[in-house]
C-alpha cells in the first residue's frame, strides 16, 4: 500500500497515557510516538488495523514522560521538546525535525510506501529522507568501504565473506544505525527491523537517503546530538552495553586454525614465555573437538584437556575455544541426540528439519531465538567451564554460514520460534548470531561464576555488544587490509560495539615481517587485540617473522600493556555513559570541516591520537591533528593541532600522540595480567597551559565485587598558568589498589623548581616525583 498525500483523510492525534505515547493517524495510516529520553524519539508506523507484537531484540530503555507542547496547525502538527520540534504533516505524517532555532535536521522526502505482495504473503517498506548538501553518514557496524558512506548503497544481511575486499557487500554484522552530520550538528538513526535492508545514501539519487526493508514495519529511532559522541552514546544506552570485561581480556590474545595436538599448544604457548611477549588468552580452534563436534574433545589430540588447561593457567594462560552454531547429525552424538528429543533445532518451511554442511558434515542449527533452546545451550557449557577449565568462548559461522549453497545461509522459508512470535528466517537471519551469543554468554556467565564471562562473535545484530566482543571476519594479510582493520574498528565502535578488532596480521595469507610489525602497531590500540591465521598460510606467531620483527612486536605488546589502565577506563565509560573507546576525528572533532572527510586518525579514548602506517618501506605519515595539541609517545616532541603534519615514523615506533594536559596511568611490563604486583602505579603529566581532565576506573580487574562498589573512579585535573601548575585528584569509592604509591612522571615543563605535595613540599629527580596515592592536590612552581 502507497502512503501519498490524501488531504480528505481525517486526522486525530491521541494522547496514551499508559505508554507515554502520542498516537496519530491519517485514514488507514498510524503512526506512534514516544521518547526515551529528551534527545531520542521513536516514530513506529502501521497501515494495518492492529499493531504488530512490540518486541524488540536490541533495545534495553522504557519509553518515558518527556514534558511536550502540541501545536495544531491547519497543514501539520508540531511536537515540541526541550531540544527539538517535531513537525509532521497530517495528510501524510511525514516528519521534519528542527532544531530550537528551527533548521531543519532531519526531514522525510515523501511519506513512506508499504507495498504488500499478497500472493507471496511478503510486504516491502520504502522509507526516504532529504540529504541536504554538505551531509555525510556515518556508522552502520563493520562495513569495510570509506568512512563517509555519502554516495554508498550497502545491506544489511549477515554474510560469511571469506576473504572479503573494501567493496564487499554484505558483510558478517547487521547494526542499522547511521549518523548523519550536516551544518556542524549531528544525529542518529536506528531502524530497529530485522528483516533484510538496504541503505542507499545518495546513491541512486544525490539528494535522496534511501531505506527498502523487505518485511515488518517501519520503526526506528532519532536520537540528537548535537554533538556526534553523544549520538553515539545515547545510541549505545538505547540498546545496552556489557559488564567490564576481565582485565586479562584487554590483553594480547594468541589464535591460529589450529593449534594441535596437546604437543604443539605447550611448544607455543612455551615459547611466548621464552621470548617474554605478553599475552592472556591462548586459543583452540575446531580441530581440538572430535570430528568436528560441538562440546567435545578430540581424545588422540588432547588426551588429558583439564590437566592441560590447568598447566597454562599456572602459566598465566585463559584458555578459550571456538563453538559454531552447526550440531552434526549422528544418532551416536549425545548433543544431537539432545536436540532431537526435545525439537530445538530449525524447522524447514516444509517439515522437518534444515539441515547444512559445515564442518562437521551435514549438520541440524538450534533456534537460537527460541529461550527453552538458548537455556538448553546454556547449560551445555558446564562440562568445558567447571570440569575443564576453559575461560571463554569463540562463536563463529553464525550468521549462520553454510557450505555449497549460493546464498551461504538457510532458506528464507525455515522457521523460528522468535521467542514466541513464530517467523520464518527472512525476520530471524539477522539476529540468528546475536541470540547464539548471548546464549553462549549466559552459559559462560553461569559457569565462570565469581569470575567475569568472555566471548567473542562473528555475527551479531544492534544490541548484540552486551553480551559478547566481536572480531572483523576473515580478512587479508595486505596493507589494503590493514587500512580497513583500522576503518571497520572505528565504524564497529560508533555504532555501539566498542570491544572489536581484527584479525592481526591477515587471516589468509601471511603478512610480510614489516607488515606484521605495523599491523601489531595499529592494533595494540584495539580494545580486542588478537593475532589469528589461517594455518595452512603459514605460522603467524611472533617469531615467525625474523628477529628483528620478534623484538619491534615484543616492543609494541609491551606497550600494550603498559596502556592496560588506560584502556580498562576507557572501557568503563563506554560501560556506564556508552562512549565509544575509539572514537574518528570527525567525531572527536566535528567542528573542524577538515575532519569530516579522514579515515586514518583516530582517538582512544579523549587522549591517545593514533594512526595507522600503510605501503612496504614506508616510514612517515601525513595526519591531521585534531583540536588542541599533541606529545608524540615515543620521543615527546609536541605537535600543534587543527593541522596536517608529515610525521616520521620508523619501523619500531607507530603514529602514536597523548593529548596535552592528560594525567595518564601506565603499568609496568608483565608477561600476563596479575603476573606482578604492582606497588607504584607510574603517572605520566603531559604538561598544557591552561586546563584539561583525565579519568582513570580501577576494580580487582574480575569478579563483581565492583558492582558493589569495591571500585574507584578517579579524576585529576590539569591547570597551568605562567605562574604555577597545580593536578587536583578526587577519588571516589572503596576499593584498596595494590600500589600505594604513584611515580609522576612530568613531560613538557621546562623548569621545576618548587614540588609542593598537599602543602609539603617533596624532591624532584629527573623530572619525577613519588607521592602517595590519596594526594589532593600538587602544585609546581
Amino acid at each position: 500500500m502507497s502512503l501519498t498525500k490524501d488531504n480528505s483523510a481525517v486526522f486525530s492525534l491521541v494522547k496514551d497515557l499508559s505508554s507515554f505515547s502520542i498516537d496519530l493517524t491519517c485514514g488507514s495510516r498510524k503512526l506512534k510516538i514516544c521518547f526515551y529520553d529528551e534527545y531520542t524519539v521513536r516514530f513506529r508506523y502501521s497501515d494495518r488495523d492492529k499493531w504488530e507484537r512490540d518486541f524488540s531484540y536490541a533495545i534495553v530503555k522504557q519509553p518515558i514522560d518527556v514534558p511536550y507542547i502540541v501545536l495544531d496547525h491547519v497543514e501539520d502538527v508540531v511536537i515540541s521538546v526541550s531540544k527539538f520540534d517535531i513537525v509532521i504533516e497530517k495528510a501524510t505524517l511525514e516528519v521534519a525535525i528542527k532544531d530550537k532555532k528551527g533548521h531543519i535536521i532531519s526531514q522525510d522526502k515523501v511519506a513512506y510506501t508499504n507495498d504488500v505482495h499478497y500472493e507471496n504473503g511478503t510486504n516491502k517498506i520504502i522509507y526516504k529522507k532529504e540529504i541536504p548538501d554538505g551531509e555525510h553518514f556515518y556508522g552502520l557496524g563493520d562495513k569495510p568501504t570509506h568512512p563517509d558512506l555519502r554516495g554508498k548503497r550497502l545491506t544489511i544481511w549477515g554474510t560469511d565473506q571469506y576473504g572479503y575486499y573494501d567493496y564487499t557487500d554484505p558483510l558478517y554484522k547487521n547494526i542499522p544505525f547511521y549518523i548523519g552530520l550536516h551544518s556542524y550538528q549531528s544525529y542518529g538513526i536506528f531502524i530497529d527491523n530485522t528483516y533484510k535492508s538496504t541503505f542507499d545514501f545518495g546513491h541512486h539519487v544525490r539528494d535522496v537517503m534511501e531505506v527498502i526493508i523487505e518485511g515488518g514495519e517501519l520503526n526506528y529511532y532519532f536520537i540528537y546530538g548535537p554533538e556526534m559522541i553523544d549520538v553515539a552514546s545515547r545510541y549505545a544506552l538505547l540498546t545496552g552495553t556489557p559488564e567490564m570485561p576481565p582485565l586479562w581480556a584487554l590483553g594480547y590474545q594468541q589464535c591460529k586454525w589450529s593449534y594441535f595436538p596437546e604437543s604443539n599448544v605447550y611448544e607455543v604457548t612455551d615459547r611466548l614465555r621464552k621470548e617474554q611477549i605478553p599475552c592472556d588468552v591462548f586459543y583452540l580452534d575446531i580441530d581440538y573437538m572430535e570430528g568436528f563436534r560441538c562440546f567435545t574433545w578430540d581424545k588422540e589430540k588432547f588426551p588429558q584437556p583439564t590437566k592441560m588447561i590447568a598447566n597454562l593457567k599456572e602459566k598465566g594462560f585463559k584458555t578459550v575455544v571456538i563453538i559454531d552454531p552447526g550440531i552434526k547429525i549422528d544418532e551416536d552424538y549425545q548433543i544431537y541426540q539432545q536436540a532431537m528429543e526435545k525439537g530445538y533445532f530449525c524447522k524447514a518451511g516444509e517439515g522437518g528439519y534444515i539441515s547444512g554442511k559445515v564442518w562437521p558434515g551435514e549438520c541440524y542449527f538450534p533456534d537460537f531465538t527460541n529461550a527453552e533452546v538458548r537455556d538448553w545451550w546454556r547449560d551445555l557449557f558446564e562440562e568445558l567451564i567447571s570440569e575443564n577449565g576453559i575461560r571463554g568462548v569463540w562463536n563463529d559461522m553464525n550468521e549462520p554460514a553454510l557450505f555449497d549453497v549460493p546464498n551461504k545461509s538457510f532458506p528464507l522459508t525455515v522457521r523460528h520460534d522468535y521467542d514466541g512470535d513464530e517467523s520464518s528466517h527472512r525476520r530471524a537471519h539477522n539476529v540468528y548470531g546475536m541470540q547464539m551469543s548471548r546464549a553462549t554468554y549466559e552459559g559462560v556467565k553461569k559457569y565462570t561464576y565469581p569470575n567475569r564471562p568472555f566471548v567473542i562473535t562473528r555475527s551479531t545484530y544492534s544490541g548484540g555488544q552486551r553480551y559478547s566482543s566481536a572480531w572483523t571476519g576473515d580478512n587479508i594479510a595486505s596493507w589494503d587490509h590493514l587500512i580497513v582493520a583500522n576503518v571497520q574498528t572505528q565504524r564497529l565502535s560508533i555504532s555501539g560495539f566498542s570491544f572489536c578488532g581484527s584479525d592481526v596480521g591477515g587471516f589468509i595469507d601471511q603478512p610480510s615481517p614489516e607488515m606484521y610489525v605495523r599491523w601489531v602497531a595499529l592494533a595494540m590500540m584495539h580494545p580486542f587485540f588478537r593475532t589469528h591465521s589461517s594455518g595452512d598460510h603459514g605460522d603467524q606467531e611472533p617469531w615467525s617473522f625474523g628477529d628483528e620483527a620478534l623484538a619491534l612486536v615484543r616492543n609494541f605488546i609491551q606497550i600494550r600493556y603498559k596502556f592496560l589502565p588506560y584502556i580498562y577506563s576507557t572501557f568503563y565509560e563506554y560501560v556506564k555513559y556508552g562512549k565509544p573507546m575509539l572514537r574518528p576525528i570527525y567525531m572527536y572533532d566535528q567542528h573542524d570541516y577538515h575532519s569530516h572527510y579522514r579515515g586514518d586518525e583516530v582517538v582512544h579514548g579523549n587522549q591517545l591520537l593514533y594512526a595507522p602506517i600503510i605501503g612496504e618501506g614506508n616510514t612517515v605519515k601525513t595526519m591531521f591533528f585534531p583540536k588542541g595539541n599533541w606529545y608524540y609517545y615515543y620521543d615527546n616532541t609536541l605537535w600543534e593541532g587543527s593541522k596536517e603534519h608529515t610525521v616520521k615514523v620508523p619501523l619500531n615506533e607507530s603514529p602514536l600522540f597523548v593529548k596535552e594536559g592528560s594525567v595518564l596511568p601506565h603499568y609496568p611490563v608483565m608477561n600476563y595480567v596479575g603476573e606482578k604486583n604492582i606497588d607504584v602505579l607510574s603517572l605520566r603529566i603531559y604538561y598544557k597551559m591552561g586546563t584539561e581532565s583525565s579519568f582513570m576506573y580501577e576494580d580487582q580487574g574480575d569478579g563483581y565485587d565492583y558492582t558493589n562498589g569495591m571500585c574507584n573512579e578517579v579524576f585529576f585535573k590539569f591547570e597551568s598558568s605562567p605562574e604555577r601548575t597545580s593536578i587536583v585528584q578526587k577519588r571516589i569509592g572503596n576499593f584498596t589498589p595494590q600500589y600505594s604509591k604513584y611515580m609522576i612522571e612530568l613531560i613538557g615543563f621546562e623548569s621545576i623548581k618548587i614540588a609542593l605535595v598537599d602543602g609539603i613540599q617533596m624532591t624532584i629527580t629527573n623530572q619525577m616525583i613519588e607521592v602517595a596515592v590519596d594526594f589532593k592536590v600538587i602544585e609546581l612552581s
